[in-house]
Protein backbone atom coordinates (compact mmCIF):
# COMPACT_ATOMS: atom_id res chain seq x y z
CA UNK A 1 0.00 0.00 0.00
CA UNK A 2 1.19 3.56 -1.14
CA UNK A 3 2.34 6.07 1.87
CA UNK A 4 -0.02 9.09 2.01
CA UNK A 5 1.92 12.35 1.20
CA UNK A 6 0.78 16.28 3.13
CA UNK A 7 2.22 19.71 2.71
CA UNK A 8 3.96 20.83 5.31
CA UNK A 9 5.44 23.78 4.36
CA UNK A 10 6.10 26.55 1.50
CA UNK A 11 8.16 29.16 0.40
CA UNK A 12 8.34 31.36 -2.67
CA UNK A 13 10.07 34.60 -4.38
CA UNK A 14 7.92 36.15 -6.88
CA UNK A 15 7.50 39.05 -8.85
CA UNK A 16 4.57 40.22 -6.56
CA UNK A 17 6.01 39.02 -3.12
CA UNK A 18 9.42 37.38 -1.28
CA UNK A 19 7.33 34.95 0.40
CA UNK A 20 4.64 32.77 0.17
CA UNK A 21 2.36 35.11 2.25
CA UNK A 22 2.80 37.85 0.39
CA UNK A 23 2.33 36.31 -2.87
CA UNK A 24 -1.17 35.16 -1.86
CA UNK A 25 -1.83 38.76 -1.02
CA UNK A 26 -1.07 40.02 -4.24
CA UNK A 27 -3.07 37.37 -5.57
CA UNK A 28 -5.86 38.15 -3.36
CA UNK A 29 -5.73 42.22 -4.35
CA UNK A 30 -5.24 41.46 -8.09
CA UNK A 31 -1.80 42.72 -7.94
CA UNK A 32 0.23 41.72 -10.90
CA UNK A 33 4.37 42.01 -10.97
CA UNK A 34 4.43 43.27 -14.70
CA UNK A 35 6.89 46.67 -15.77
CA UNK A 36 9.55 47.95 -18.06
CA UNK A 37 12.66 45.29 -18.43
CA UNK A 38 15.56 46.38 -15.85
CA UNK A 39 17.90 43.94 -16.39
CA UNK A 40 19.61 44.79 -19.40
CA UNK A 41 18.56 47.62 -22.15
CA UNK A 42 15.23 45.77 -23.89
CA UNK A 43 15.02 49.04 -26.91
CA UNK A 44 15.35 46.80 -29.99
CA UNK A 45 13.96 44.06 -28.69
CA UNK A 46 9.99 43.11 -29.79
CA UNK A 47 9.35 42.58 -25.36
CA UNK A 48 9.91 45.36 -23.45
CA UNK A 49 8.22 44.35 -20.55
CA UNK A 50 8.83 41.31 -18.02
CA UNK A 51 7.42 40.34 -14.48
CA UNK A 52 11.01 40.46 -12.53
CA UNK A 53 11.67 39.53 -9.04
CA UNK A 54 12.12 42.61 -6.39
CA UNK A 55 14.47 43.89 -4.00
CA UNK A 56 15.41 40.65 -3.36
CA UNK A 57 18.83 40.22 -0.96
CA UNK A 58 20.01 37.02 -0.93
CA UNK A 59 22.44 37.53 2.01
CA UNK A 60 18.91 37.65 3.92
CA UNK A 61 19.07 33.05 3.28
CA UNK A 62 22.38 32.37 2.96
CA UNK A 63 26.29 34.15 3.43
CA UNK A 64 27.49 36.45 1.13
CA UNK A 65 29.94 33.66 -0.07
CA UNK A 66 27.56 30.96 -0.52
CA UNK A 67 25.51 33.43 -2.54
CA UNK A 68 28.54 34.45 -4.87
CA UNK A 69 28.62 31.10 -6.06
CA UNK A 70 25.15 31.03 -6.75
CA UNK A 71 23.41 32.41 -9.93
CA UNK A 72 19.85 34.08 -9.32
CA UNK A 73 17.76 30.74 -10.37
CA UNK A 74 19.83 29.21 -7.73
CA UNK A 75 19.60 32.00 -5.01
CA UNK A 76 16.02 31.98 -5.72
CA UNK A 77 15.68 28.74 -5.19
CA UNK A 78 17.59 28.56 -1.57
CA UNK A 79 15.77 31.21 -0.38
CA UNK A 80 12.52 29.43 -1.39
CA UNK A 81 13.89 26.35 0.33
CA UNK A 82 14.79 27.99 3.54
CA UNK A 83 11.16 29.42 3.71
CA UNK A 84 9.58 26.34 3.29
CA UNK A 85 11.59 24.40 5.77
CA UNK A 86 11.14 26.75 8.50
CA UNK A 87 7.50 27.28 7.55
CA UNK A 88 7.18 23.43 7.98
CA UNK A 89 9.48 23.20 11.18
CA UNK A 90 12.28 21.19 9.91
CA UNK A 91 14.96 20.91 11.98
CA UNK A 92 17.48 18.54 10.21
CA UNK A 93 19.59 18.40 13.56
CA UNK A 94 16.52 15.65 14.38
CA UNK A 95 15.72 14.39 11.28
CA UNK A 96 17.31 11.60 9.32
CA UNK A 97 19.55 13.21 6.40
CA UNK A 98 19.41 10.12 4.41
CA UNK A 99 15.42 10.24 4.24
CA UNK A 100 15.15 13.75 3.33
CA UNK A 101 15.20 14.64 -0.17
CA UNK A 102 15.10 17.33 -3.01
CA UNK A 103 13.40 17.40 -6.54
CA UNK A 104 13.92 21.10 -7.57
CA UNK A 105 13.65 22.02 -10.94
CA UNK A 106 14.53 24.47 -13.68
CA UNK A 107 14.11 24.76 -17.15
CA UNK A 108 17.28 26.46 -18.08
CA UNK A 109 20.02 27.20 -15.97
CA UNK A 110 21.55 30.37 -15.63
CA UNK A 111 21.46 32.61 -19.29
CA UNK A 112 23.38 35.12 -17.17
CA UNK A 113 26.16 32.97 -17.17
CA UNK A 114 26.62 31.85 -21.00
CA UNK A 115 25.81 35.36 -22.01
CA UNK A 116 28.79 36.93 -19.70
CA UNK A 117 31.77 33.77 -20.57
CA UNK A 118 30.75 33.65 -24.34
CA UNK A 119 31.65 37.43 -24.12
CA UNK A 120 34.61 36.87 -22.73
CA UNK A 121 35.60 33.85 -24.52
CA UNK A 122 35.19 36.11 -27.61
CA UNK A 123 37.16 39.04 -25.86
CA UNK A 124 39.92 37.72 -23.88
CA UNK A 125 40.21 33.86 -25.22
CA UNK A 126 39.46 30.06 -23.43
CA UNK A 127 41.90 30.61 -21.40
CA UNK A 128 39.98 33.61 -19.06
CA UNK A 129 36.82 31.13 -18.73
CA UNK A 130 35.59 31.16 -14.92
CA UNK A 131 36.60 27.70 -13.87
CA UNK A 132 33.23 27.67 -12.27
CA UNK A 133 31.63 28.39 -15.44
CA UNK A 134 29.94 24.77 -15.25
CA UNK A 135 28.31 24.49 -12.06
CA UNK A 136 27.56 28.05 -12.06
CA UNK A 137 25.28 27.41 -15.42
CA UNK A 138 24.22 23.78 -14.91
CA UNK A 139 20.15 23.54 -14.18
CA UNK A 140 20.80 20.96 -11.39
CA UNK A 141 22.66 23.10 -9.23
CA UNK A 142 19.31 24.93 -7.79
CA UNK A 143 18.38 21.01 -6.51
CA UNK A 144 22.52 20.46 -5.06
CA UNK A 145 22.93 23.81 -3.51
CA UNK A 146 19.83 23.17 -1.26
CA UNK A 147 21.00 19.80 -0.42
CA UNK A 148 24.28 21.28 0.46
CA UNK A 149 22.91 24.56 2.25
CA UNK A 150 20.57 22.19 4.58
CA UNK A 151 21.80 19.21 4.62
CA UNK A 152 19.67 17.06 2.89
CA UNK A 153 21.36 13.59 1.76
CA UNK A 154 18.46 12.21 0.14
CA UNK A 155 16.98 11.68 -2.92
CA UNK A 156 18.16 14.71 -5.03
CA UNK A 157 16.69 15.06 -8.82
CA UNK A 158 16.58 18.13 -11.08
CA UNK A 159 13.58 17.18 -13.97
CA UNK A 160 13.96 19.25 -16.93
CA UNK A 161 11.02 19.12 -18.92
CA UNK A 162 10.88 22.83 -19.68
CA UNK A 163 7.73 24.68 -18.24
CA UNK A 164 6.50 21.69 -16.57
CA UNK A 165 9.50 20.94 -14.92
CA UNK A 166 8.60 21.88 -11.46
CA UNK A 167 5.00 20.07 -11.48
CA UNK A 168 7.29 17.15 -12.45
CA UNK A 169 9.27 17.49 -9.32
CA UNK A 170 6.67 18.07 -6.91
CA UNK A 171 4.98 14.44 -8.87
CA UNK A 172 8.18 12.68 -8.78
CA UNK A 173 8.78 13.95 -4.76
CA UNK A 174 5.15 12.76 -4.28
CA UNK A 175 6.22 9.21 -5.65
CA UNK A 176 9.65 8.75 -4.14
CA UNK A 177 7.69 9.26 -0.35
CA UNK A 178 4.45 6.98 -1.43
CA UNK A 179 7.00 4.60 -2.37
CA UNK A 180 9.43 4.59 0.67
CA UNK A 181 12.41 6.32 -0.95
CA UNK A 182 11.98 9.29 1.58
CA UNK A 183 10.22 11.05 4.61
CA UNK A 184 10.18 14.44 3.46
CA UNK A 185 11.23 16.14 0.09
CA UNK A 186 11.82 19.70 -0.71
CA UNK A 187 10.33 19.88 -4.18
CA UNK A 188 9.44 22.67 -6.50
CA UNK A 189 11.13 25.08 -9.55
CA UNK A 190 13.20 28.14 -10.04
CA UNK A 191 13.93 30.28 -12.86
CA UNK A 192 15.94 33.30 -13.76
CA UNK A 193 15.42 33.85 -17.50
CA UNK A 194 14.75 37.64 -17.89
CA UNK A 195 18.05 38.37 -20.44
CA UNK A 196 19.04 39.22 -23.73
CA UNK A 197 18.81 35.72 -25.15
CA UNK A 198 16.11 34.50 -22.80
CA UNK A 199 14.21 37.44 -23.86
CA UNK A 200 15.54 37.18 -27.81
CA UNK A 201 14.70 33.51 -27.63
CA UNK A 202 11.07 33.71 -27.58
CA UNK A 203 10.72 36.67 -29.37
CA UNK A 204 12.05 34.92 -32.38
CA UNK A 205 9.61 31.90 -31.22
CA UNK A 206 6.10 34.70 -31.44
CA UNK A 207 5.68 33.96 -27.84
CA UNK A 208 6.25 36.79 -26.09
CA UNK A 209 3.78 39.18 -25.83
CA UNK A 210 5.09 42.58 -27.15
CA UNK A 211 1.94 45.15 -25.88
CA UNK A 212 4.17 47.94 -23.44
CA UNK A 213 0.84 48.18 -20.97
CA UNK A 214 2.04 46.12 -17.86
CA UNK A 215 -2.20 46.40 -17.40
CA UNK A 216 -2.94 44.55 -20.49
CA UNK A 217 0.13 42.57 -21.42
CA UNK A 218 -0.60 39.47 -20.00
CA UNK A 219 -4.25 38.11 -20.92
CA UNK A 220 -5.09 34.66 -20.46
CA UNK A 221 -7.92 32.81 -22.15
CA UNK A 222 -8.71 36.82 -23.47
CA UNK A 223 -9.15 37.45 -27.32
CA UNK A 224 -6.41 40.08 -27.37
CA UNK A 225 -4.32 38.05 -25.40
CA UNK A 226 -0.84 38.34 -27.26
CA UNK A 227 1.77 35.93 -26.18
CA UNK A 228 3.25 35.11 -22.63
CA UNK A 229 5.17 37.51 -20.17
CA UNK A 230 8.30 36.54 -18.97
CA UNK A 231 8.56 35.94 -15.13
CA UNK A 232 11.09 34.72 -12.87
CA UNK A 233 11.22 33.33 -8.85
CA UNK A 234 11.06 29.92 -7.25
CA UNK A 235 8.25 28.02 -5.71
CA UNK A 236 9.54 25.34 -3.09
CA UNK A 237 7.40 23.01 -1.20
CA UNK A 238 7.82 20.29 1.58
CA UNK A 239 5.88 17.27 1.46
CA UNK A 240 6.32 14.72 3.81
CA UNK A 241 4.76 11.04 4.63
CA UNK A 242 1.62 11.76 6.96
CA UNK A 243 2.47 9.84 9.70
CA UNK A 244 5.98 11.75 9.69
CA UNK A 245 4.18 14.80 9.50
CA UNK A 246 1.97 14.03 12.49
CA UNK A 247 4.99 11.91 14.71
CA UNK A 248 6.26 15.67 14.82
CA UNK A 249 3.12 17.83 15.50
CA UNK A 250 3.13 19.59 11.67
CA UNK A 251 0.92 21.81 10.23
CA UNK A 252 -0.54 20.11 7.28
CA UNK A 253 -1.52 22.66 5.08
CA UNK A 254 -3.04 19.90 2.60
CA UNK A 255 -2.37 16.42 1.22
CA UNK A 256 -0.80 15.69 -2.60
CA UNK A 257 -3.31 12.84 -4.08
CA UNK A 258 -2.74 12.51 -7.66
CA UNK A 259 -0.11 12.96 -10.26
CA UNK A 260 -0.76 12.79 -13.75
CA UNK A 261 2.10 12.62 -16.88
CA UNK A 262 2.03 12.03 -20.57
CA UNK A 263 3.72 13.05 -23.57
CA UNK A 264 1.51 14.77 -27.23
CA UNK A 265 4.37 12.90 -29.18
CA UNK A 266 3.22 15.94 -31.80
CA UNK A 267 5.06 19.03 -31.82
CA UNK A 268 8.20 20.94 -30.24
CA UNK A 269 6.53 24.03 -29.21
CA UNK A 270 2.46 23.67 -29.73
CA UNK A 271 0.51 21.80 -27.23
CA UNK A 272 -1.66 18.75 -29.59
CA UNK A 273 -4.37 20.67 -30.99
CA UNK A 274 -7.30 18.02 -29.58
CA UNK A 275 -5.79 18.58 -26.23
CA UNK A 276 -5.70 15.04 -25.68
CA UNK A 277 -2.52 14.64 -24.20
CA UNK A 278 -3.25 16.83 -21.62
CA UNK A 279 -6.89 15.46 -21.10
CA UNK A 280 -5.11 12.50 -20.50
CA UNK A 281 -2.80 13.61 -17.96
CA UNK A 282 -5.41 15.58 -16.00
CA UNK A 283 -7.42 11.81 -16.05
CA UNK A 284 -4.84 10.23 -14.47
CA UNK A 285 -4.25 12.83 -11.62
CA UNK A 286 -7.64 12.16 -10.90
CA UNK A 287 -7.60 8.45 -11.18
CA UNK A 288 -4.70 8.55 -9.02
CA UNK A 289 -5.89 10.54 -6.35
CA UNK A 290 -9.49 8.13 -6.36
CA UNK A 291 -11.36 11.34 -7.84
CA UNK A 292 -14.28 11.68 -9.66
CA UNK A 293 -14.33 14.16 -12.73
CA UNK A 294 -17.73 15.48 -11.72
CA UNK A 295 -15.93 15.91 -7.77
CA UNK A 296 -13.15 18.70 -8.82
CA UNK A 297 -14.75 21.98 -9.05
CA UNK A 298 -11.16 24.32 -9.53
CA UNK A 299 -8.10 23.87 -11.96
CA UNK A 300 -5.54 25.96 -11.75
CA UNK A 301 -4.69 26.24 -15.53
CA UNK A 302 -0.92 26.07 -17.81
CA UNK A 303 -2.70 29.65 -19.30
CA UNK A 304 0.09 31.49 -20.66
CA UNK A 305 -2.04 33.92 -23.08
CA UNK A 306 0.05 32.64 -26.19
CA UNK A 307 -3.06 31.79 -28.76
CA UNK A 308 -2.35 27.99 -28.78
CA UNK A 309 -2.06 26.88 -25.59
CA UNK A 310 -5.18 29.10 -24.15
CA UNK A 311 -7.35 27.75 -26.86
CA UNK A 312 -5.58 23.88 -27.22
CA UNK A 313 -6.08 23.96 -23.09
CA UNK A 314 -9.52 24.84 -23.08
CA UNK A 315 -10.12 21.89 -25.68
CA UNK A 316 -8.13 19.29 -23.80
CA UNK A 317 -10.22 20.42 -20.32
CA UNK A 318 -13.34 20.27 -21.83
CA UNK A 319 -12.40 16.35 -23.61
CA UNK A 320 -11.86 15.42 -19.87
CA UNK A 321 -14.47 16.94 -18.29
CA UNK A 322 -17.43 16.96 -20.60
CA UNK A 323 -20.57 19.26 -20.24
CA UNK A 324 -18.94 19.53 -15.94
CA UNK A 325 -15.86 21.46 -17.58
CA UNK A 326 -18.75 24.34 -17.57
CA UNK A 327 -19.23 24.26 -13.91
CA UNK A 328 -15.14 24.21 -13.20
CA UNK A 329 -13.55 27.60 -12.12
CA UNK A 330 -10.41 27.73 -14.33
CA UNK A 331 -7.92 30.67 -13.38
CA UNK A 332 -4.33 31.68 -14.43
CA UNK A 333 -1.72 32.76 -11.85
CA UNK A 334 0.05 34.14 -14.99
CA UNK A 335 -2.29 36.52 -15.50
CA UNK A 336 -0.18 38.03 -12.49
CA UNK A 337 3.24 36.52 -11.98
CA UNK A 338 3.94 36.15 -16.08
CA UNK A 339 5.72 32.64 -17.16
CA UNK A 340 8.10 31.53 -14.95
CA UNK A 341 9.21 28.56 -16.92
CA UNK A 342 10.71 25.58 -15.22
CA UNK A 343 9.18 27.41 -11.93
CA UNK A 344 6.04 27.97 -13.07
CA UNK A 345 4.00 24.75 -11.97
CA UNK A 346 5.41 24.97 -8.41
CA UNK A 347 4.49 28.38 -7.78
CA UNK A 348 1.14 27.88 -9.21
CA UNK A 349 0.65 24.68 -6.82
CA UNK A 350 1.70 26.89 -3.86
CA UNK A 351 -1.49 29.67 -5.39
CA UNK A 352 -3.70 26.67 -4.99
CA UNK A 353 -2.50 25.75 -1.70
CA UNK A 354 -2.72 29.10 -0.21
CA UNK A 355 -6.20 29.31 -2.41
CA UNK A 356 -7.48 26.19 -0.46
CA UNK A 357 -6.35 26.92 3.28
CA UNK A 358 -8.06 30.28 2.22
CA UNK A 359 -11.53 29.50 0.30
CA UNK A 360 -10.54 31.80 -2.62
CA UNK A 361 -10.11 31.49 -6.20
CA UNK A 362 -8.12 34.60 -7.55
CA UNK A 363 -9.32 36.03 -10.42
CA UNK A 364 -7.57 36.08 -13.87
CA UNK A 365 -6.17 39.01 -14.02
CA UNK A 366 -7.59 41.37 -17.07
CA UNK A 367 -9.65 38.57 -18.49
CA UNK A 368 -12.76 40.53 -19.91
CA UNK A 369 -13.57 38.96 -23.69
CA UNK A 370 -14.38 35.53 -24.67
CA UNK A 371 -13.08 34.01 -27.52
CA UNK A 372 -15.23 31.74 -29.88
CA UNK A 373 -14.54 28.05 -28.03
CA UNK A 374 -12.62 29.44 -25.32
CA UNK A 375 -16.01 29.88 -23.35
CA UNK A 376 -15.57 28.43 -19.88
CA UNK A 377 -15.35 30.16 -16.55
CA UNK A 378 -12.07 31.90 -16.80
CA UNK A 379 -12.36 33.70 -13.72
CA UNK A 380 -13.25 36.81 -14.59
CA UNK A 381 -14.05 37.92 -11.14
CA UNK A 382 -12.54 36.32 -7.88
CA UNK A 383 -14.72 33.62 -6.31
CA UNK A 384 -14.96 32.96 -2.15
CA UNK A 385 -15.96 29.38 -1.58
CA UNK A 386 -14.69 26.54 -0.40
CA UNK A 387 -11.95 24.31 -2.47
CA UNK A 388 -12.01 20.70 -1.29
CA UNK A 389 -9.56 19.56 -4.57
CA UNK A 390 -7.38 21.86 -7.18
CA UNK A 391 -5.71 20.22 -10.13
CA UNK A 392 -3.06 22.29 -11.46
CA UNK A 393 -2.07 21.74 -14.41
CA UNK A 394 2.09 22.88 -16.63
CA UNK A 395 2.82 22.20 -20.45
CA UNK A 396 5.76 22.02 -21.84
CA UNK A 397 7.71 23.01 -24.97
CA UNK A 398 8.28 19.18 -26.07
CA UNK A 399 4.68 17.80 -25.45
CA UNK A 400 5.60 17.50 -21.73
CA UNK A 401 2.24 17.64 -19.98
CA UNK A 402 1.35 17.31 -16.33
CA UNK A 403 -0.81 17.84 -13.55
CA UNK A 404 -0.97 17.49 -9.61
CA UNK A 405 -3.74 16.87 -7.60
CA UNK A 406 -4.26 18.02 -4.00
CA UNK A 407 -7.09 18.21 -1.54
CA UNK A 408 -7.93 19.36 1.55
CA UNK A 409 -6.70 16.88 4.62
CA UNK A 410 -8.68 14.70 6.29
CA UNK A 411 -7.17 13.16 8.87
CA UNK A 412 -6.50 9.13 8.53
CA UNK A 413 -9.88 8.29 7.36
CA UNK A 414 -8.38 9.63 3.74
CA UNK A 415 -10.87 11.44 1.85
Amino acid sequence: MSRRVVITGMGAITPIGLNAADFFESLRAGRHGFGPITRFDATDYKCHVAAQVKDFDPTRYMDARAARRMEPFVQYAVAAARQALEDAGIDMEKEDPWRAGVAVGCGIGSLQTMEREHEKLLSKGPSRINPLFVPLMISNMAAGNISIQFGLKGKNINVVTACASGTNCVGEAFRSIQYGEADVMAAGGTESAVTPLGIAGFCALKALSGVDDPDRCSLPFDRNRSGFVMGEGAGILILEELGHAQERGAHIYGEVLGYGCTSDAYHITSPAEDGQGAAAAMLLALKDGGVAPQELTYINAHGTGTHHNDLFETRAIKKAFGDHAYRLRINSTKSMVGHLLGAAGALELVACVKQMEGGFIHRTLGYETPDGEMDLDYCKEPYQEEIPYALSNSLGFGGHNASILIGKYRGRSGL
